[in-house]
């Protein structure tokens, strides 16, 4: 009997309750058991998983490090997808294998590239790929200069930190007088530039941000699953217009995300976004994780999760192409359950149904794994796909 695939997701995004789904429902019917790990015990990824912690606070990265390859040591854990401290994860990978653990994410120096956005976008415009004007700015001053520089030459100017992730922190600067417009409705990532300045010039310690021209749609961000080789096994690209959301296999997209997965050595699952600059696609930002949007490719007919989970067993899935680009899309919310308030430890019922008062599963030794091939078939065209 082949033992289970044993998979760790720690303080993930909500959405990978989907990649979740679908590790558990790949084409090759193999059996995987799923543990989450989370600062916030009403996290659903916690509820989606068969064993399930809450995660120490104030941990240092090397003390997380340590508490990781521990995690991977009593649960059994056969591949770890690290998000939080990704780049402490990263730099002991020999020790997370000598544990039986494989890391489902790219070596240390890809990570460092891209925690920064200036650094990252130097690197890039070296390789040939386009990026947008940007200056990096610390004081009110600095700001005032970008601005104005990026108005005289018709663009309005955005600014977001040069480290962080997602849209966290981003900003479009207006002219307009703060006013019961900035008021009216829904709340608007437009802010008046004097306030701005005045928050700057009070703070006690200088910021650092990326100051750009605001990039018009449509936005695409390029899915890349990258082998230990750099060469790139998938790439396909998520569109997104406004509330319209669909595929694109478009060359002006994939070929320059593919050249900085290969260059970069993005191993595994990576995600590189572009907007458009005028009449061009440049750069916006590189993930060195799985995007939370990942799932969506499941109406693309392919299982890109289990795709890499293969990956990092050693299983290589070779090129792979999508069947059929699936029609466009919208994303609406939608109810999944939680733990109960007091966290129980693990999960017996993997229904979605009321969760139930759990009793403890035994972790998959490590000497039970199986180290042979995975047995896999062609994809499930339905597997994970929203509802």
């Amino acid at each position: 009997m082949v033992s289970p695939v044993r998979v760790w997701l720690n303080r993930t995004y909500a959405e990978n309750v989907f990649f979740m789904d679908q590790l558990r429902r790949n084409p090759a019917d193999r059996a995987v058991e799923i543990h989450a790990t989370h600062g916030d015990p009403d996290s659903p990824v916690l509820a989606a998983a068969d064993t399930a912690d809450l995660e120490p606070e104030g941990l240092s990265p090397a003390g997380y490090v340590e508490y990781a390859l521990a995690q991977c040591a009593r649960r059994g854990i056969d591949v770890f997808v690290p998000r939080l401290h990704q780049s402490a994860i990263v730099a002991h990978r020999a020790e997370f294998e000598a544990a039986g653990t494989a890391l489902l994410a790219p070596p240390p120096e890809a990570v460092a590239v891209f925690q920064d956005k200036v650094i990252a976008y130097e690197a890039v415009r070296a390789i040939g790929v386009p990026v947008p004007p940007w200056w990096r700015v610390r004081t009110a001053d600095e700001l005032v200069v970008a601005v104005e520089e990026l108005e005289a030459h018709g663009h309005r100017a955005c600014f977001k930190p040069a480290s962080g992730a997602g849209g966290v922190g981003f900003r479009m600067v207006t002219r307009d007088s703060f006013s019961l417009a900035h008021l009216n409705g829904f709340p608007s990532p437009s802010v008046p530039l004097p306030l701005v300045l005045e928050a700057l010039r009070a703070a006690e310690e200088p910021v650092d941000w990326l100051v750009m021209p605001r990039l018009e749609q449509p936005e695409v961000s390029v899915d890349c699953l990258t082998g230990p080789d750099n060469r790139v096994r998938l790439a396909i690209g998520r569109t997104k217009n406004g509330r319209r959301r669909g595929f694109t296999l478009h060359e002006q997209w994939l070929a320059p995300a593919r050249r900085i997965a290969e260059a970069f050595g993005l191993h595994h699952l990576s995600n590189v976004q572009f907007r458009m600059y005028g009449d061009r696609p440049v750069l916006m930002d590189v993930n060195t994780r799985p995007a939370g949007g990942l799932h969506q490719l499941a109406l693309c007919g392919i299982n890109v999760p289990w795709a890499a989970v293969r990956l990092a067993l050693g299983d290589d899935p070779g090129e792979l192409e999508p069947p059929f680009l699936g029609q466009d899309y919208s994303v609406v919310s939608g109810p999944r359950p939680l733990r109960p308030v007091s966290l129980p430890t693990q999960r017996t019922d993997l229904t979605t149904g009321p969760a139930q008062p759990p009793a403890p599963v035994a972790p998959v030794p490590l000497a039970a794994r199986s180290a042979r091939p995975l047995d896999v078939s062609a994809p499930d065209p339905a597997a994970g796909a929203p509802a």
